[in-house]
């Protein structure tokens, strides 16, 4: 008891306050904290990955619902016009031939009233021979009004021509507005899915960017003050070994745990760094290649343009 009691004396006179006992555990303790911050980070980065995941599969998931109500709808516009077309088509039908009908009508009582005419004409020479100029006269007169009806009803036909060839050419000229404004506005919704697709690629990759650069700038300040603390350690470790020979064995044993775990800790960086530079070769690769696809997507937005 009482080498004891001395013993603890010495001890506390000569390394002071802090035994070597209290060293060892508060560096155990460091060294599980720093292992449960990495653990930590790693599955905050899992997490994140996850969640990244499931917003790029929602935003596609409503892309592709929007396309599909939009092309609904264009088709509805579509079967609506073609319906309104096969209407109009028919009546347009219809309307032709009750004009062509009234035209032959018309026609068919003309050749009745001038058969009638030339037969009671007919009857009245073979009645009376003094009639005869008369006739002659009437006949010409007839011949005169008959000609005029005629070119009368012709020229209505021409007009009914004209204006059924100018309604087909508004018709056309119709139709082809209507198909360049669906043009017009497909396009434009196309540059604004795709400008809104740029924005959100640029924005996940500047938020990566940042996420990473702070990864490693925390990871750059915990491997200094590790480095620091191994600093601080390996200097008191000798100046504890010089001063106390008499445990050797147990000085030499905690010395070959220090060191191993000093490579561990030296190993998971290692592999760290090997995956954050891996990473950043595929970040490299993923911008090339989005940039490639970019100038592509410009080059045909242009011949688009141009052609249009």
């Amino acid at each position: 008891y009482l080498a004891r009691k001395f013993f603890y004396l010495w001890a506390k006179i000569t390394f002071g306050q802090v035994l070597p006992s209290k060293a060892r555990c508060f560096y155990d303790q460091k060294i599980l904290q720093k292992t449960f911050g990495e653990w930590k980070e790693q599955w905050t980065v899992c997490r994140e990955k996850k969640l990244s995941l499931r917003a790029d599969n929602y935003y596609s998931h409503l892309l592709l619902n929007l396309i599909f109500k939009a092309w609904r709808a264009y088709v509805c516009q579509q079967q609506g016009k073609r319906n309104k077309y096969y209407v109009a088509e028919s009546h347009a039908k219809k309307q032709t031939m009750l004009r062509t009908w009234q035209h032959w009508l018309v026609y068919v009582d003309v050749q009745r009233t001038k058969h009638g005419m030339q037969s009671v004409a007919l009857a009245f020479r073979e009645r009376s021979c003094l009639r005869i100029s008369w006739t002659v006269w009437r006949r010409q007169h007839y011949q005169k009004c008959s000609g005029h009806k005629m070119n009368i009803l012709a020229l209505q036909h021409w007009a009914q021509s004209l204006q059924f060839r100018a309604w087909l050419q508004w018709r056309e000229l119709y139709l082809y507005t209507q198909n360049e404004r669906q043009k017009n506005i497909r396009a434009v919704t196309h540059y604004q899915h795709w400008e809104l697709r740029r924005c959100m690629g640029a924005w996940l990759g500047y938020l990566n960017l940042h996420r990473v650069k702070k990864h490693q700038n925390e990871m750059a300040q915990e491997f200094h003050r590790s480095r620091v603390l191994r600093r601080c350690f390996s200097d008191w470790q000798l100046s504890w070994e010089c001063r106390r020979r008499m445990h050797a064995h147990q000085r030499d044993l905690e010395k070959q745990a220090a060191r191993i775990a000093l490579w561990r800790v030296f190993a998971h960086w290692k592999h760290y760094v090997v995956l954050c530079v891996e990473e950043a070769q595929q970040c490299e690769l993923a911008e090339k290649h989005y940039k490639c696809h970019l100038l592509v997507l410009q080059k045909f937005w242009n011949r688009w343009k141009s052609r249009l």
